[in-house]
């Protein structure tokens, strides 16, 4: 499918120039043929080419813009980008534009040179997605209990179908918890997918931790208050 687009982006591309060079091609030897001494036009052309290039060279910019695009391929059309903070789903990639329709529906319009200035993440070609989460256990917990935390939480990453485990620790102390940091991967890059495979990890460590007695931590402070000796 990626590449019937960007073939058929190509296609329109080179169409477009081929047929401006083939009208050049016979304008020309329509005037040779009337006996108008073409040699003295093409130099004249050369030369208001050069003024003309100078006049629309916002135009021509992205015009290479949109060559580099059907050449190169950073996206296809159908492809999910990020463009610094905007996103959505290209929709259409033209001579001078780039047509993205965004998550909320409005379509967005980027020059084709502007765009590609811009940092875009290409989301489609993502293979797997990369999940960093943290929480904290209240400093009550046994040293047993908080060294088997992080054997609860592999565990039930391990088990799970479409995630691929990389790490958990224990992090750090914090000022109301012992905090831990954990590490894993979604392999299916689908972002129904990627959610789903976070919730279900969430939920099944809140049931295993309430199996075992291990209690998340929230924000609380201890006031200690001495009285003086009178």
């Amino acid at each position: 499918m990626d590449e019937d687009t960007s073939s058929a982006t190509t296609i329109t591309f080179l169409g477009f120039v081929a047929r401006i060079i083939l009208w050049v091609i016979v304008l020309l030897l329509i005037l040779d043929n009337l006996g108008v001494n073409i040699t003295g036009l093409v130099a004249g052309l050369g030369i208001g080419g050069i003024a003309v290039a100078l006049a629309v060279q916002n135009v021509l910019g992205d015009l290479l813009a949109s060559l580099s695009i059907v050449l190169d391929k950073p996206f296809v059309i159908g492809d999910f980008v990020v463009v610094d903070s905007l996103s959505g789903t290209i929709e259409h990639i033209g001579l001078k534009t780039t047509r993205i329709r965004s998550l909320s529906g409005e379509q967005l319009i980027f020059s084709n040179n502007d765009l590609l200035k811009s940092r875009i993440r290409n989301y489609k070609r993502m293979s797997e997605r990369r999940v960093v989460f943290g929480f904290g256990v209240v400093y009550q917990t046994s040293l047993d209990k908080l060294k088997s935390i992080k054997e609860i939480v592999s565990d039930i990453i391990r088990k799970e179908e479409n995630a691929r485990f990389d790490r958990v620790h224990f992090k750090e102390y914090g000022d109301s918890s012992l905090n831990f940091e954990v590490v894993y991967f979604v392999t299916n890059p689908e972002y129904s997918t990627y959610m789903d495979v976070q919730e279900a990890i969430n939920q099944e460590i809140f049931r295993r931790f309430e199996e075992e007695g291990i209690e998340f931590a929230y924000p609380t402070q201890t006031l200690l208050i001495q009285r003086e000796a009178k």
